[in-house]
C-alpha cells in the first residue's frame, strides 16, 4: 500500500552485488520444554538477520520454499504438526499469492511422546529459504538436535522459555570466513534504505502541507494571524520571538498527533496493517468520504465548541496563548488539511517505526514557515492573493487525486484476496475516468456545488488542465497493454489483467529469433513468455555454445526468487536486451531451489557440509556458485567464453535496463 509519490520514488530500491558474497542471515538454536515425564516440546528457533525474512512452513503451491522440519522417529512419537508464531502475511504481487513469513525472530514447537525411557538426545534436520529486498537464497540444510537431560518442567501458563540452548551453525569453510568483512557491509544496507525512506515521507509530507495552505481552510487563516500578532508584539524583536514560538508550537501540534499514532499502534502492527483487507478496504471508503468533502457535497468539522474554547485561551495572551493560537489554526482548518493529514498518517502508518512523526514533522514545517513569517512581519500580507474562487478550485483538485488514490488501496485489498475484481485494466480505466472528468473542471465543462461563476480560464488553470489532460491520454494504451512506467507502481502488475501480454501482442516479444534457434538442441527448451532459447543444464549449454561459437550467460535463478521474475519481466523484456538474449548469447539458467533428486550417479558428497550428501538437483547448482563465484545470491549473472572464464565481472540484480545492457554488450565484445 502506497502513497502515489511514495511509490514512484521506492518502487526500486536495487543493491547491485558489487563484491561476491556468502551470506548466511540465519542462525538456529534448539531447547526442551518438559510437559510431562513422557511428553516434550521440541523448541528450534531462528535468529534472522536485519532486513532478511524466514517463510513459513505453509506456502501454497508454486510459491517460495517453506521451512520444513523432519524428525528421526526412534524412540519416540510425534505429537501434532509443528506449531509456530504468527509472523507476517502480505500479498506477493510476482507471485501473486499471500505469503506468511518472518522477520528478527521465529519460534517452532514439536509436542513428543517418548516412548523410550533410555532416550536423551533426539535429532532432526530443518530445510529453509529466506530472502531480503533484493535477493533470495537457495534452500539450507541445518541439522537439529534436542538434549532431553537438558529439559525444564514449564507449566501450562508459563510464559517464558528460560530452557537451556544449543546453537547451530551452517558450518564455514575457508573462503567463507574471508567474506565476514563483505557481509558485515551488506547488513547495514537496510537501515540506508530506512532512512531514505524516511526522507522521502519527510519531502512528500512538506510538500503536501504546502498544497495545504492553498485550501480555503487555512489560507484565510493568515490576516486572522497576523492581525493576533500585531496586538501580541509591541517591538519587533518581540514579534520575532512570538512567530518562532508560533512556528514551534504548530510542529509540536502535528508531531504530537504523529507520535500518538506510532505509541498506541507500534511500528511492527502498522507494517502488517499494510496488506490487511479490512485496513485497505476501511481506508478506501474514508479516501472516498474525504474526496466528497472536497468536491462539495459536504463538510468535515470539528465541534464548535471546541474552537470556541480553544479562542478563548488564545486571548489569554503570552506562549500560552501563543500556543492556543497555534491549536485554533489546526482546528479551524481541519475540514481541508483532515483529509491530507489523513492521507499521511495511512501510508506513514504503514510503513511503521519513525515515519508518522517525520510525516508530520515535514506536513507541519511547511504550514509554520509561512505562518510564522507573517505573524514576524505583519506588513508582507499585502503582497498575498485575495481570497476567492481559486481556493476552492484548489479544493476541489485534491478531491480528484484522494479519489484516484482511493482506488489504490481497493486494489491492494483485491490482490490479497485474488479476486480478481480491479484487475488492470478497470483501474486504468478508473484512473482514466477520474483524471479526464477532472481535465473537463479545469476546462471550465463542468462546475461543482461551491463553484463561482467562470468567465474565463486563468492562465495557471488552463497549463493544469493541459497536464491532466496529457496525463489522461498517457494511460489510454495501458488498456491495450501498454507498461505505463510513468505510474507502474500504482495499478495491478502486468499479469494481473484481462490480457497480461496485451491485446494483439504475441509472447515472443520484440525481437525476433535467430534462425538457428528454430531446431532445438538436446537440453534446450524456449523460456516463456519471450521465447529465449535456454538450458537447465551446464554440460549440455556450454557444449552448444562452443557448437555455435556464441557466449554463454549462467543465470543462477529459482522458482521461488522474486527479484529473478522482477528482471525477467521488467528488464528482459525490452527490445535491445532481448535481441541479445535471443541472438548473441546461450543462455543456462540454474534453478538452486530444484527439489527434484538428482540421478544416483550424481549424488557425491557436499564439499560445503563435510559428511552430507546432495540431494537434489538445486543443491548441486548452489553448491557450485558457492565455491566457484563465492556469493550464494539470485539473481546472479555470469557472461563466461568457452574457457569458462569470466569475460567481465559478474553482477547481481540490477533492474536499471541501461546498466544491464552495458553489461551484456561490454561482455560481448571482450569475447569477440
Amino acid at each position: 500500500m502506497k502513497n502515489i509519490v511514495l511509490s514512484c520514488l521506492m518502487l526500486i530500491m536495487p543493491i547491485v552485488a558489487s563484491q561476491a558474497q556468502i551470506l548466511e542471515p540465519v542462525k538456529w538454536s534448539t531447547s526442551v520444554e518438559k510437559i510431562s515425564d513422557t511428553e516434550y516440546n521440541l523448541v528450534s528457533i531462528a535468529t534472522i538477520d536485519k532486513g532478511w525474512h524466514l517463510y513459513s512452513q505453509n506456502v501454497p503451491d508454486d510459491g517460495p520454499i517453506p521451512t520444513t522440519f523432519t524428525y528421526a522417529e526412534d524412540g519416540f512419537q510425534l505429537l501434532e504438526n509443528t506449531k509456530e508464531e504468527e509472523g507476517h502475511t502480505v500479498d506477493d504481487p510476482v507471485f501473486e499469492m499471500k505469503i506468511k513469513f518472518f522477520e528478527n525472530k521465529a519460534e517452532f514447537k514439536q509436542r513428543i511422546k517418548v516412548l523410550n525411557n533410555e532416550l536423551s538426545i533426539v535429532k532432526g534436520e530443518v530445510e529453509f529459504m529466506v530472502c531480503d529486498d533484493a535477493r533470495c537464497l537457495p534452500p539450507s540444510y541445518v541439522d537439529l538436535e534436542f538434549n532431553l537431560s537438558n529439559s525444564e518442567s514449564v507449566s501450562s501458563n508459563s510464559g517464558k522459555d528460560e530452557t537451556v540452548q544449543n546453537i547451530f551453525e551452517i558450518p564455514k569453510d575457508k573462503e567463507e570466513v574471508k567474506q565476514e568483512n563483505t557481509i558485515s557491509k551488506t547488513s547495514s544496507k537496510p537501515e540506508n534504505e530506512e532512512q531514505k525512506g524516511l526522507f522521502t515521507i519527510f519531502i512528500v509530507a512538506f510538500l503536501s502541507g504546502f498544497l495545504a495552505l492553498l485550501t480555503p481552510c487555512v489560507f484565510p487563516m493568515i490576516p486572522m494571524t497576523v492581525s493576533f500578532f500585531i496586538k501580541q508584539s509591541k517591538s519587533k524583536s518581540k514579534g520575532i520571538r512570538n512567530a518562532v514560538i508560533y512556528g514551534l508550537s504548530i510542529v509540536v501540534i502535528y508531531v504530537l498527533l504523529g507520535t500518538i499514532i506510532t505509541a498506541i499502534f507500534g511500528a511492527d502492527a502498522l507494517n502488517a496493517l499494510a496488506t490487511n483487507v479490512w485496513f485497505n478496504v476501511i481506508f478506501f471508503l474514508l479516501l472516498i468520504v474525504f474526496a466528497l468533502s472536497f468536491l462539495g457535497a459536504f463538510e468535515i468539522v470539528l465541534p464548535n465548541s471546541w474552537a470556541n474554547k480553544v479562542d478563548r485561551q488564545a486571548d489569554k495572551g503570552g506562549i500560552i496563548g501563543i500556543f492556543f493560537m497555534a491549536l485554533a489554526l489546526a482546528i479551524v482548518s481541519f475540514s481541508c488539511t483532515g483529509p491530507i493529514v489523513g492521507t499521511l498518517l495511512v501510508e506513514a502508518a504503514s510503513k511503521g517505526g519513525l515515519a508518522p512523526v517525520i510525516g508530520m514533522l515535514g506536513f507541519s514545517l511547511a504550514i509554520a514557515l509561512p505562518f510564522a513569517l507573517f505573524a514576524a512581519f505583519p506588513g508582507w500580507l499585502n503582497s498575498l492573493p485575495k481570497s476567492g474562487g481559486w481556493l476552492n478550485t484548489v479544493k476541489v483538485v485534491l478531491g480528484f487525486l484522494e479519489l484516484a488514490l482511493a482506488f489504490k488501496f481497493l486494489s491492494q485489498a483485491d490482490l490479497v484476496l485474488q479476486l480478481h475484481l480491479l484487475e488492470r485494466e478497470v483501474f486504468i480505466a478508473i484512473w482514466i475516468a477520474v483524471f479526464g472528468t477532472l481535465s473537463l473542471y479545469l476546462f471550465g465543462k463542468i462546475q461543482l456545488p461551491h463553484d463561482s461563476p467562470l468567465k474565463y480560464i486563468s492562465v495557471g488553470r488552463l497549463c493544469l488542465g493541459l497536464v491532466t489532460l496529457s496525463f489522461t491520454i498517457y494511460m489510454i494504451p495501458g488498456l491495450w497493454g501498454a507498461p505505463l512506467n510513468l505510474i507502474s507502481a500504482f495499478p495491478p502488475p502486468l499479469d494481473y489483467s484481462e490480457s497480461p501480454y496485451g491485446v494483439g501482442n504475441s509472447k515472443t516479444g520484440g525481437a525476433a529469433m535467430s534462425s538457428d534457434h528454430n531446431d532445438l538442441p538436446e537440453g534446450a527448451h524456449l523460456l516463456a513468455p519471450h521465447q529465449i532459447l535456454a538450458f537447465n543444464d551446464y554440460d549440455k549449454g556450454l557444449a552448444y555454445a562452443k557448437k555455435v561459437g556464441k557466449p554463454v550467460m549462467i543465470d543462477f535463478t529459482g522458482w521461488a526468487c522474486v527479484n529473478c521474475r522482477k528482471m525477467e519481466q521488467n528488464v528482459w523484456v525490452k527490445d535491445k536486451v532481448l535481441n541479445v538474449l535471443k541472438n548473441d548469447i546461450v543462455l543456462i539458467s540454474l534453478y538452486v531451489d530444484d527439489k527434484r533428486p538428482l540421478p544416483e550417479d550424481e549424488v557425491v558428497e557436499s564439499q560445503l557440509r563435510p559428511g552430507k550428501k546432495l540431494k537434489y538437483i538445486g543443491q548441486k547448482w548452489s553448491e557450485f556458485q558457492t565455491i566457484k563465484y563465492k556469493t550464494n545470491t539470485q539473481p546472479f549473472y555470469v557472461l563466461m567464453g568457452h574457457d569458462e572464464e569470466n569475460l567481465i565481472d559478474p553482477v547481481g540484480y540490477t533492474p536499471n535496463v541501461d546498466e544491464y545492457y552495458n553489461w551484456l554488450k561490454t561482455g560481448l565484445d571482450n569475447f569477440k
